[in-house]
């Protein structure tokens, strides 16, 4: 979904979530600094280090929001990455081979040789990783943000439906404040607001950045 700050890019997928009662939208904000492997998972090696006893690997490591989303045991979780315009070169590419495998293998889980494991996902819960590898039951429903602030690999763009928020018309404004503020509306000031809403369009229409959540 690409559209500029403030269009609502983040709050579709908890619409969508709420109407499909998908659960809580697992949420990875993008920056320059993450990789795929984060979105996976986290081990805290240093923690381990710290403690001083030989506590298992497993109790240090708990799997990311991608991670939990592959992990969806009875149905399709949502998740969103948010701004994802904001990452390096590689991350779209390396994106590409989780989804279109369905599967990411943890080393440090690999290693340990066991058939069965069981970590903590970002929900808290405990789940069951065989083999040292992460396989997905039900694949994740994804929302992908971005401030068009850089293009992607076209084979990354094949695999999304991509979807474009306009900034809303004077009359979707008009929309908006009405479904936020209807249970006020005996006491709103109908012409204050349209000339509330006509300074805002004018204010656009000069190029000023002013979003829509303004």
């Amino acid at each position: 979904i690409t559209g500029r700050p403030g269009t609502g890019k983040s709050t579709l997928i908890a619409k969508v979530a709420d109407e499909l009662v998908m659960g809580p939208v697992l949420r990875w904000p993008i920056t320059s600094r993450s990789s795929v492997r984060n979105g996976v998972y986290e081990y805290d090696a240093v923690g381990r280090l710290q403690a001083g006893v030989d506590l298992p690997v497993e109790q240090y490591l708990t799997l990311g929001p991608l991670g939990t989303a592959l992990k969806g045991a009875t149905w399709p979780r949502p998740l969103l990455i948010d701004e994802i315009d904001k990452s390096d070169l590689d991350f779209a590419n390396d994106l590409l081979n989780v989804i279109e495998e369905g599967e990411y293998e943890i080393p440090e889980l690999r290693r340990l040789g066991k058939k069965e494991v069981e970590v903590r996902d970002s929900y808290g819960d405990l789940v069951t990783v065989q083999e040292g590898r992460i396989v997905c039951n039900h694949f994740p429903f994804v929302v992908m943000t971005s401030n068009a602030e850089r293009e992607f690999p076209p084979p990354f763009l094949r695999r999304c439906v991509r979807l474009n928020i306009d900034p809303p018309t004077p009359v979707e404004l008009a929309r908006i404040i009405e479904s936020h503020l209807h249970l006020h509306q005996n006491e709103m000031n109908l012409k204050k607001v349209k000339d509330l809403i006509e300074r805002f369009d004018n204010k656009r229409k000069e190029n000023q950045e002013v979003s829509t959540d303004q």
